[in-house]
């Protein structure tokens, strides 16, 4: 399937360039194998449980079946699909990191893969993401196992989970939250 101009105009159809060989976006990303094959997409990882398998003609896929919920232990993941990355860097390639709307799932992979391979801390990993891609938001417990994570590898956080009226959530989002009335 080739890329159209009805899925670029909505921001969940585009693919955010994070570095110079990731990219992070939705299934709409996905299914567009000309653009895939235009931004010289070599592998593509399906983080979700829900999107159909895709097959290409020449891009490796990795599946790793994850629900968009907050009981989904995605942390367990982490160092597999960091490691993942890292090899398709290692090997001149470019990879693509969706779900179903590049928010949560994928969003959540992508951060993990810069704070173990880029020694990004998380709060600079995720204002980084949000620059390329404003729309991402992992869930709270994708939150809760980014936290875990960076105490893993940098023994100190710089994100906390904090109770709010809607349950944990991170501080970052303390301000956001603060004046909603549901």
């Amino acid at each position: 399937m080739s890329g159209g101009a009805a899925v670029h105009c909505s921001p969940l159809g585009k693919m955010a360039k994070i570095t110079d060989f990731l990219y992070l976006g939705g299934l709409a990303a996905a299914k567009m194998e000309g653009l895939l094959k235009e931004k010289g997409i070599t592998c593509v990882i399906n983080a979700s449980t829900e999107a159909p398998d895709i097959n290409y003609d020449s891009i490796k896929c990795t599946r790793i079946r994850l629900e968009d919920n907050a009981t989904c232990n995605i942390g367990i993941h982490f160092d597999l699909v960091a490691d993942k990355i890292d090899k398709v860097r290692r090997e001149r390639g470019i990879i693509l990191v969706h779900c179903i709307a590049g928010i949560s799932r994928s969003a959540t992979l992508v951060l993990a893969y810069l704070m173990k391979y880029q020694k990004m801390k998380l709060i600079d990993a995720h204002q980084y993401v949000k620059a390329k891609r404003p729309l991402i938001r992992p869930n709270s417990g994708f939150w809760k196992d980014l936290v875990d994570f960076e105490r893993k590898l940098f023994h100190k956080n710089t994100i906390d989970m904090v109770e709010s009226k809607f349950g944990l959530i991170p501080n970052i989002y303390k301000d956001e939250t603060r004046h909603l009335v549901w």
